[in-house]
Parts: structure tokens; sequence; C-alpha cells
């Protein structure tokens, strides 16, 4: 409990954020729609340039992520935390001042580049921070909070956003983002990035720019070691010193592949199949945020102890699968709600990974590993719309081959399938906290 009083502050960080980020999401389909497609419920264009947007901020995650987290490593995590809680109010700023074409598109283009920052560099940080604050034993449950108290954000957001008007929803949506980025700056405490017992390199790091031994006094100064920027070469080494952060590399791209698949279709699907709108999409987002708080908070905590984070892992995935094929299958409104509800379960997925991974790195590698897991979603994310995407628009349209506007969805459900049948095969070895990495970080001078 002291682990996780330590980290109030984190977590009140984090439901602002959340809260301020996913209160837009019910609005920005018909926000979308309505500017690009006046007075239609199918529009190929909006699912072309949510696509693109994906791809775009994909690839600029995938790219950004690991360069924070390594930074963060380095430089401590509030000081790069900064920068995805700023740069996220100027969105919202934009929607919250007009919503008309012209503003629209200036959104789009700003959302694109901010969220390069800010979609994984948030919980990129906040996970090295848990683990930096928490120990191995409580590491998992550790974050499992932490993803409950971000669903949470998502909830409350979301009914939030039940409640108030378009306009509305953005100035409230941007002034919280603003309010969390100052309770940032003013409480949330650094960590000594396992400084403590992170042996030689952070001894290193602390030292002059110039120091003479002391066993040789009569030898020239001599410099500390330099630390470099990751290179692809180290982030691949980091992955491949362990078969299971391997695999575990594998399974994060076919979780979210699946995921952003979801993603670029569900919305614009519901709203031709069933005609959902703001108030519909917002009530569903409701349920599965109750949903994973509840699970996250309350559940994870009790099969932790009696479940390790592999079976749990397993159990997250299998939900994952059922809950895309049946969103694929829907045959009446009522049921997407349903699906929602397998939520409660799949939630597991992003903890349970985020654990495994974390306890096969030592303490001054975490940003650096949870930056290289993210920068991965993130690749996934990029490739999923250019396949989801066009299929999307063409079963949605008239000219679909058959008569199915769930297929890509379907098609997403596979790519989650074979994610679960990957982590079946994924066995965690015993935990350490003072592997470095295979390709050295560290060069002497």
């Amino acid at each position: 409990m002291k682990e996780l009083r330590e980290l109030v502050h984190l977590f009140a960080c984090a439901f602002l954020f959340y809260f301020a980020a996913f209160m837009v999401i019910p609005s920005i389909t018909d926000i979308t729609m309505e500017a690009l497609c006046p007075g239609r419920v199918q529009c190929s264009l909006a699912v072309y340039l949510s696509g693109l947007q994906q791809v775009i901020t994909g690839l600029g995650t995938l790219i950004v992520t690991p360069l924070i987290g390594n930074l963060s490593d380095r430089y401590g995590r509030k000081a790069l935390l900064t920068l995805p809680m700023i740069i996220a109010i100027i969105p919202l700023a934009i929607l919250a001042y007009d919503r008309s074409r012209a503003y629209f598109y200036a959104y789009y283009v700003i959302k694109m580049f901010t969220g390069m920052f800010c979609e994984g560099s948030m919980q990129c940080l906040s996970l090295a921070y848990v683990a930096d604050k928490v120990g191995e034993r409580r590491r998992a449950a550790a974050f499992g909070v932490f993803s409950g108290v971000s669903c949470a954000g998502f909830v409350s957001g979301t009914v939030a956003a039940r409640f108030l008007s378009t306009s509305s929803t953005f100035q409230v949506s941007a002034t919280v983002a603003v309010i969390a980025a100052a309770y940032m700056r003013l409480f949330l405490v650094e960590t000594d990035r396992g400084a403590a017992g992170g042996g030689e390199e952070e001894e290193e790091a602390s030292l002059p720019l110039c120091s003479s031994s002391s066993s040789d006094s009569g030898s020239s100064p001599k410099l500390p070691a330099l630390r470099k920027f990751p290179s692809l070469e180290d982030m691949i080494g980091l992955l491949r010193s362990s078969l299971t952060l391997s695999r575990a590399a594998v399974v994060v791209f076919f979780n979210s592949f699946a995921e952003s698949g979801v993603q670029c279709a569900l919305l614009y699907f519901l709203k031709a199949q069933f005609q959902f709108s703001k108030d519909q999409f917002a009530d569903l987002l409701l349920i599965g945020g109750i949903a994973g708080a509840f699970s996250q908070l309350v559940l994870m905590h009790l099969l932790i102890p009696t479940l390790d984070e592999e079976k749990l892992l397993n159990i997250g995935l299998l939900a994952s699968c059922a809950h895309i094929f049946l969103y694929s299958i829907a045959w009446s409104y009522w049921v997407p709600y349903l699906a929602a509800i397998f939520i409660l379960l799949s939630v597991f997925i992003q903890p349970c990974i985020r654990s495994i991974i974390s306890k096969k790195v030592g303490p001054s590698e975490q940003g650096m590993a949870q930056g290289c897991i993210t920068g991965i979603g993130s690749f996934a994310t990029i490739m999923s719309p250019l396949l989801f995407t066009p299929l999307t628009a063409w079963f949605l349209s008239e000219d679909a081959p058959f008569k199915f506007k769930g297929f890509s969805i379907m098609c997403a459900g596979f790519a989650s399938l074979i994610a679960f049948m990957l982590s079946i095969m994924m066995r965690a070895a015993p935990p350490t906290t003072s592997q470095k990495l295979v390709n050295a970080v560290y060069v002497q001078a």
C-alpha cells in the first residue's frame, strides 16, 4: 500500500489526462462526418482520412516513443512527461474555438503530429515511473491500478460528454488538459530511475566530466562513460536478449494490429449499420470503460495472487477475440453493448504484457524497454489502417462484393486470434533486475 500511495499524484495526472482525451471521442465521428459529408451516414472520405491519421501518427510514435523513453532514463520521467501533457492541449483548443471545416482540417493536421508525442509517450513514461517506484512482486498489480485509473478517466470523460453539448465538450476538455499539465508540474515527484540500485552505469553518470583515479594519481584525468542515443540495433538487441521479450513483442504487434483495425472500422460500421450517434457511441464507450476500470482496480487484484501474468494474458487475449468477432456479426443494435462486456477481461492484456516486459530488464532500462514495446505497437497501427481503411470503406459502400458490413472487423478478429495463439506458447522466465542490454548503450571515450 505504501508503494501505491507514492503513485497517487501520477494516478491523478493520468486520470485528468485521459479524462480530457477521451471526453471528445464520442463527438469526433459526428464532427468529422458533418465537416466532410454533411447530412450523410456513410462517408468514404472520413474513413480514409481517419486511416491516414492513424498511419502518420503511428509512424511518428514508432520513432519518437523509444527515444523519449530512453531520454527519461537519463533526465527523469517527470521532465519528459511534460512534453505530451502540454502539446495535447493544442488540438483540443482548436475545436473548442470553432468546428467549421477549416478548423477541422487544422485540428486534423495538428492532431496527427501531436499524437506522435502523446499517444505512446504518456503510457510509456507512466509505466516506467510505476516500475521505478514499485517492486517486481507487486508490479503487475500496480500496472493494473494505473490502467484502471486510466479507464476511470475514460469513463468519467465519456459520462461528461453524454451530458454536454459538442461545443462545451471541447471547451471542458481543453480546460481539464491544462489543469492536468499544471498539476503534474506542481505535485508529481521525480523518481530516482533505479539509481539506488542502478549499479556502475548510474554511478558513472553522476561523476564529474573529468576525474582522476585515486589508485593512480599520476595518470591523466579520464573521461567517464558517455551515453549515446539508442540505435535500432540497440533496440533489437534488447528484444533479442530474451526469448520472452521477443515473443511478447510479437504478441503486442498482432494485438495492436487487431485493436487498430477495430478502431478504424467500428464507429463508422455502427453508424452505417444502426445509425449510431454521439449519445450511442458514448453509451457504448461507457460500458466498456466501466467494465475495464472495475476489472483492473478490483478483479485483477483478486486474480493476480492465484493466476500469474501469463495466464491472465491468455484470458485477456481470448476475451478480446470474442468481443471483436461479436462486433463483426452484430445483427441488432444491442449486440455491440453485449460485446463491450468482454472488455471486463480483455483489459488484462496491457498491464500483464507490460509487467512481463518490465521484469526482464534492469532499472535503468525501463524507459527504453517500455518505449520499444510501445513503438512496436505503433508500427502495428501504421500497418493496420493500410489494410482495414480501404476494406472498411469498400464493405460499407454500395459496391461491396457481398453484404457483410462487419467483414473488416472480423478480419481484425483473426489478427487477435493469432496473438492469443502466440501467447499460449509464451512462458516468462524468472524475473531479473540486473539484466543489461546485449548491445551496450554506453561507450568509453
